[in-house]
């Protein structure tokens, strides 16, 4: 892999950094080649951490981004800055009232009281082991695999996670190799490990490619291509 040295943190990558990584990547794996030649040039996506950047990634999931964009609107302007506290004492109707599910409502609550009670220390997550950082996220009420590891690399930075059951890098990755259909996500972990310690940086490229796909400014045509419809959000359906 990288002869560079790992930094465990993609937001201090710049974008010639992000660019050279994508080189060694395609090196590593040819097959990165296609979508790496018509994706252009990216910083990390970085998203807001601590419990409201928990909280939106939640809120986001199995809704459109106009529909994700206008719940987290409403969500502000009812509780102003987004805290454990404000939510727990807002409670799930409330949150409801605010755009949440049913669901969602409970999970916010719950893990605000996570925060409180110190079963969680969002500060703690960004020296902790990736191992550890997975656990502590997944042992909340509503947080799977998935929105563990967007969570740490949006959030947190963190650049060798590849949340596999996502739909979108699925997608490209079953286009990139001309698969018939999308790898699952246990065939897709396995196909990641080849880019260690970078996932993440191929994730981005993947999830660049398949906007790319997605909107029609790349003509991909292999055997029953078929891109997910653009209304579905980078979430995988899962919860726990």
């Amino acid at each position: 892999m990288p002869t560079k040295a790992h930094r465990a943190h993609g937001h201090s990558y710049t974008a010639d950094e992000i660019r050279a990584l994508r080189a060694d990547l395609c090196r590593v794996d040819p097959a990165l080649v296609v979508a790496n030649e018509v994706t252009p040039a990216f910083a990390w996506r970085s998203r807001p951490a601590g419990y409201a950047g928990l909280l939106r990634l939640v809120a986001e999931q199995q809704v459109s981004v106009a529909s994700a964009a206008a719940i987290w609107k409403r969500i502000e302007e009812g509780l102003g800055e987004v805290t454990a506290a404000k939510v727990t004492a807002a409670g799930p109707e409330r949150m409801r009232e605010l755009g949440l599910s049913k669901p969602k409502a409970r999970y916010a609550v719950e893990i605000a009281h996570a925060e409180q009670e110190g079963r969680i220390d969002f500060a703690a997550l960004a020296e902790a082991d990736d191992d550890e950082a997975v656990s502590s996220l997944t042992a909340l009420i509503g947080i799977g695999r998935w929105t563990a590891e967007a969570f740490l690399i949006g959030a947190y930075g963190r650049t060798d996670f590849f949340p596999a059951a996502d739909i979108a890098l699925q997608e490209a990755v079953r286009v990139v190799d001309g698969l018939a259909t999308r790898p699952t996500e246990k065939e897709l972990y396995a196909r990641a490990e080849r880019w260690k310690p970078y996932r993440a940086v191929a994730a981005h490229l993947l999830w660049g490619f398949y906007t790319a796909v997605k909107t029609g400014a790349v003509d991909v045509s292999l055997p029953s291509a078929q891109i997910a419809p653009a209304a579905a959000p980078r979430a995988a359906r899962k919860r726990r």
